[in-house]
């Protein structure tokens, strides 16, 4: 801020002194050194003059006998007009208006060497002063404002001259700060830049150097991972060497353990049989105990006395042909509750019809398989609904929606059900094989849906089958039946018959299966064929996991481990009744189809789309079948395909048959699973009529 100048010394004035200045001074002075030189000349001159009521004072006159105090007006008065002489006045002499004494009587006497005075005041004269003294008032009062604005202006203008010195200084000091500073600047980005000479200079040596030894640490490197790599190939080849003897004593550990196993086994067979001649020789040393008694019962009753022998006797021979009698009686009741039995059993399974359908959706596995399809299950009674949602699909509006699918079959079975309780749906149809039924059990679903888990796990169908008919098979035995079971298993591979119980080594000297039709028994047999004879469950469950190790499977971009074949396991069940002389023949033919799976979905190449385009062709040949069924066509297209061809006595009308078809529950198989749900909806309005019994007598089957 710049420094304010010195201010004035302005002193206070009086109008009177005011008025003086103006006539004293020029009227056309403006500076403030003429204004102060003025009043100080006016000052002085009006200190010598004697004011108009010192003129009018007490030593102007002689002394009056009272005495009056000055006036202030008068005082002022006088000094205002002390300095100036009068206009056209005259000159009179002043009022009494000093310490004069009047009497009352003679009145106020003439003042000192005034002469002799009038008695009354002057009133117009008095006036005209006043008014002259009025203006000389004003006029003063406005070259005051006058002066005041003008020493206004001279601070002002005084002022504005030191801010604008103070401003150029500012800005030259300004200007030496900005070219100091731009010295500054340049000092030091020339600084700046030697050092990153110097410094690029140190990297650039420090970069050769490190170089250098960046090489050599390369070239010991090399040389190291030469030494390491021949290291390594002897190493390699010594394992490789290992390993191929290890190799070789797994293979013999290999076949010493199939061995025991076949010692383990005979061992088991021998035990059972073992144990079954245990157990009867001790039914058998039972019932010679029983006679034993009998007999010292009859010793004794012998040595008794005659008489009452021959009552006791007599009474114990008609009890014991009451006995007879009612055990014969018990016995034809029970055959012939047997025989109603199945008649009822069998009659409610034609009222469920002949061909039933079920659904089952597998779990989720990992999180990984992607995300679930919207799958609902609104029938939460009877379980025979489920609801899908379609993918999305655009309208003639450009909108976008998802249609709600509804499906209904047999029951619906959601990813919660066990194989326990699915089990129990089909083991009626079990039941029917048994009592001389063809039936045929088979899934049908895309690949990768679980069909093999529902029928060849440990707890799959087939496993759980057998139990069921074996448990049967001996509480038949009660009611004079006795049962003989063979079981082979076969697939379907591009459309020829491999057996699965003989290894592929061991096929390829035999002869191809062949396909042969009983049409009077309604039995179908395949020649070339090996057969087990099924006596223990352990039997079933060897042959499961010989059969699973022979049948043909493959990765595809649908499934890691897909079964490229449909395999069929075949049951055959001959039961005789020795009571009723009835002889029943029964199959139950248990098949676990291929993958579905569309070519662009599973990316087949080579072997694998032929495998693919075979599997469609059999799938799309046995909906043709049930289609060819439902119309009640005169010809029935069997050997359009070897599946269909294999089981054309287990689908046609004197059969009874059941589909499971296999949902996935990703949203990625969708498309996949409503062609499943509309192939396996067709199939449930099919009516193929209704089965019938291979039940013959004894007589009839020896005369024919």
């Amino acid at each position: 801020m710049p420094t304010p100048g010195p201010r004035p010394n302005l002193k206070g004035a009086s109008m009177t002194t005011l008025a003086n200045m103006k006539l004293q001074a020029p009227s056309s002075t403006a500076s403030s050194r003429q204004t102060s030189t003025s009043t100080s000349s006016f000052n002085s001159r009006n200190t010598s003059t004697t004011s108009f009521a010192s003129s009018m004072g007490p030593g102007s006159r002689p002394p009056i006998s009272y005495s009056r105090p000055a006036s202030a007006m008068s005082n002022n008065f006088g000094q205002s007009i002390g300095g100036r002489p009068r206009g056209n006045t005259r000159t009179r002499p002043g009022p009494p208006m000093g310490d004069n004494e009047i009497d009352p009587d003679k009145g106020p006497g003439p003042g000192p060497g005034l002469g002799p005075q009038p008695n009354g005041w002057d009133v117009d004269e008095r006036l005209h002063e006043v008014e002259s003294q009025f203006k000389v008032m004003k006029e003063a009062m406005s070259l005051s404002l006058t002066d005041r604005k003008t020493l206004e202006d001279a601070v002002d203008l005084a002022k504005t001259r030191e801010h604008r010195k103070h401003k150029y200084s500012l800005e030259d000091a300004t200007r030496e700060h900005r070219h100091e500073l731009d010295e500054v600047r340049r000092e030091l980005q020339d600084e700046t830049e030697r050092v990153q000479r110097t410094h690029r200079e140190a990297l650039e040596a420090l970069e050769r150097h490190y170089r250098v030894e960046l090489e050599d640490e390369r070239a010991r490197s090399s040389k190291e991972i030469q030494d390491l790599r021949s290291k390594l190939g002897s190493e390699q080849q010594d394992l490789n060497l290992a390993l191929l003897g290890k190799d070789r004593e797994i293979q013999s550990l290999k076949s010493e353990l199939d061995a025991l196993r076949s010692d383990l086994e005979r061992e088991q067979m021998t035990k059972g049989s073992l144990q079954q001649k245990i157990t009867e020789m001790s039914t058998t040393s039972m019932t010679l105990e029983d006679r034993n008694r009998a007999l010292r019962a009859q010793i004794d009753f012998l040595e008794s006395d005659s008489k009452q022998q021959s009552d006791s006797f007599a009474d114990m021979e008609a009890r014991l042909q009451e006995a007879v009698k009612a055990a014969d009686d018990a016995r034809q009741k029970l055959i012939r509750e047997e025989t109603e039995r199945r008649m009822l059993f069998n009659k409610y399974q034609e009222l469920k019809g002949n061909i039933r359908v079920m659904c089952r959706v597998r779990p989720v596995l990992d999180s990984s398989e992607g995300d679930e399809a919207k799958i609902l299950f609104p029938d939460l009674k009877t379980s025979t609904q489920i609801d899908v949602t379609g993918p999305e699909e655009k309208s003639s509006l450009g909108h976008t929606n998802r249609k709600l699918m509804p499906f209904e079959f047999d029951r619906v079975f959601s990813p919660e059900v066990h194989n326990e309780e699915i089990f129990g749906e089909i083991s009626q149809l079990v039941q029917s094989a048994l009592d001389g039924y063809n039936v045929c059990i088979f899934c049908y679903g895309q690949t990768g849906s679980g069909k093999t888990y529902t029928m060849s796990s440990a707890d799959g169908m087939i496993p759980r089958a057998t139990h069921m008919i074996y448990e049967t098979v001996t509480k038949l035995k009660e009611k004079s039946w006795t049962y003989t079971m063979e079981g082979s298993f076969v697939e379907v591979y591009n459309e020829d018959l491999n057996d699965l119980l003989t290894p592929a080594k061991e096929a390829e000297g035999k002869k191809k299966l062949e396909i042969r039709h009983d049409d009077a028994r309604k039995q179908t047999t395949v020649l070339n064929c090996k057969s087990v004879s099924l006596d223990s469950a352990d039997t079933v469950e060897m042959m499961l996991r010989q059969a699973q190790n022979n049948r043909s499977v493959a990765a595809t971009k649908a499934n890691e481990r897909s079964s490229r074949s449909h395999s069929v396991f075949i049951l055959k069940l001959v039961g005789e009744n020795s009571a009723t002389q009835e002889r029943c023949e029964g199959t139950l033919n248990l098949v676990d189809l291929a993958g579905s799976e569309r070519l662009k979905h599973s990316g087949a190449e080579g072997d694998r789309m032929k495998e693919t385009q075979n599997i469609n062709k059999s799938l799309a040949c046995l909906g043709d079948v049930i289609e060819a069924l439902g119309r009640g066509s005169g010809h029935i297209p069997y050997r359009n395909s070897k599946l269909t061809h294999l089981l054309q006595y287990s689908l046609g009308g004197n059969s009874k048959t059941l589909m499971f078809v296999m949902v996935s529950p990703l949203e990625a198989h969708l498309k996949e699973t409503l062609t499943s749900l509309r192939f396996a909806t067709k199939v449930h309005n099919t009516h193929i009529g209704t089965a019938k019994s291979t039940k013959k007598l004894k007589e009839r089957l020896s005369e024919s």
